[in-house]
């Protein structure tokens, strides 16, 4: 439906009657596209099978490292990086972030 939005609205009652409409219409379609998405979804669950899926119920073990004497934190993307990868040293910002 398309409506010049540049023109002056009228309190007819065409335009209540038109706009009620155009809401019944809308809940419908609403009602219609929400029923459609859950068939979707409960079809994906059924059908799609994560890769790592068996992994979920392992703990993961990791090893942290300090930082160290030769590596700085980015102040941008605070990441920590090798000296070779600082840009500025005043702003202490990696090459990646500095460009």
């Amino acid at each position: 439906m398309a409506r010049d939005f540049d023109a002056r609205r009228g309190a007819d009652a065409d335009d209540d009657d038109l706009q009620e409409q155009s809401l019944e219409a809308l809940k419908a379609q609403r009602v219609g596209a929400a029923a459609d998405l859950g068939d979707d979804v409960d079809a994906l669950e059924t059908e799609l099978d994560l890769p790592d899926a068996e992994v979920r119920d392992e703990e993961l073990a990791l090893r942290v490292l300090p930082r160290q004497a030769d590596e700085f934190t980015c102040t941008s993307c605070f990441l920590i990086h090798h000296r070779s990868q600082l840009a500025d040293a005043r702003r202490t910002v990696c090459s990646d972030c500095a460009a």
